[in-house]
């Protein structure tokens, strides 16, 4: 499991120019998952970015949680995570999961972080979605498990 963690003073993402979901501040996630993640992976993911420290505290350091700022989450799926570039220039997604399975990882991931009593917001999964964000600072984490 992959998730590119970006730390947003506002996101949204759209579908057929339609917005399905919409942030303040919080995180922009773009998840993606690999044949090996199981509930194992999605526990620990979860964990991470809920606890992940990249918010300034009253000192201007990163010293604060998403869940210490009363912060929000934007989740999109992004299969893409998993390209392999090394050979050729065209990527191999492989190594990215099936899409009928990636979705109940998908799905699982993001309850999990509801049951946080946090916001969060998701894309359409498998859609053509564009993406809107304002990344605060730039603060761009990349997380793998």
């Amino acid at each position: 499991m992959k998730v590119v963690v970006q730390r947003a003073i506002d996101a949204s993402v759209k579908v057929n120019g339609k917005e399905v979901g919409s942030i303040n501040k919080g995180l922009l996630l773009l998840v993606g998952f690999t044949q090996t993640d199981t509930d194992k992976e999605i526990d620990w993911m979860v964990n991470k970015v809920l606890n992940l420290r990249i918010f300034d505290d009253e000192n201007g350091v990163m010293n604060k949680s998403v869940k210490d700022v009363e912060g929000e989450i934007l989740s999109v799926s992004q299969f893409t995570l998993y390209a392999d570039s090394r050979k050729g220039n065209r990527p191999s997604y492989l190594n990215a999961l099936r899409g009928e399975e990636a979705i109940i990882l998908y799905d699982k991931f993001n309850e999990k972080l509801k049951e946080q009593n946090i916001k969060v917001e998701t894309g359409k999964f498998g859609a053509d979605m564009k993406v809107s964000f304002t990344n605060d600072g730039p603060v761009t984490i990349i997380l793998e498990k």
